[in-house]
């Protein structure tokens, strides 16, 4: 028995035919295949992460900043403060910052120092404010400085990539025991 004309077996393998046509040519462009309009997610990871780096390496370059104008008006801070500025310029570096120049106070002589006492007499001793005239008081707005650098790498922890996040929690442990002990021995 020899059917002749449509049968529901032909017109479905015809309409299928037809779908897998339509797809295929769908899917295929003269251009070739389409890009993606935006970058993609990993692109958008990979920028999001460099701007991290850089914003992390500027904050910690800003704290560098801080610790060379204090060396700067105190030199005779520089066996306290001097250790904790060469491990601040080790953490810019790791973060992604320029290799730290040596701190102009451990390079120069005392005689360097102002003779008049004064943090504005030196133009290396206001990059983030003007250093107090008291070393005392100037130790504890560096504490002060250490402690919002800590804070902002703390709080880039969350958006951290898994490997940069470690490398920033240490950072900023770091950064807590470099505030403790440039307050330690003050009165409260």
């Amino acid at each position: 028995m020899e059917r002749t004309g449509l049968t529901r077996r032909r017109a479905l393998m015809a309409t299928g035919a037809t779908a897998a046509a339509g797809v295929f040519t769908g899917c295929s462009s003269p251009e070739g295949p389409r890009k993606p309009e935006g970058p993609s997610a990993a692109e958008r990871a990979a920028l999001a992460e460099a701007a991290l780096r850089r914003r992390s390496a500027a904050t910690s370059t800003e704290l560098l900043r801080r610790y060379d104008a204090v060396l700067a008006a105190h030199p005779a801070l520089a066996g306290r403060v001097a250790p904790l500025r060469a491990a601040v310029a080790a953490h810019t570096t790791a973060l992604g910052g320029a290799a730290a120049p040596a701190s102009p106070a451990a390079t120069a002589p005392p005689a360097a120092a102002p003779a008049t006492g004064s943090p504005a007499a030196s133009p290396a001793a206001r990059p983030g404010g003007a250093v107090p005239a008291d070393p005392a008081a100037a130790l504890k707005d560096l504490a002060l400085a250490v402690r919002r650098t800590t804070d902002a790498h703390t709080a880039a922890l969350m958006t951290a990539p898994p490997e940069y996040a470690r490398l920033l929690a240490s950072v900023a442990a770091a950064g807590a025991a470099h505030a403790y002990l440039l307050t330690a021995g003050a009165p409260a």
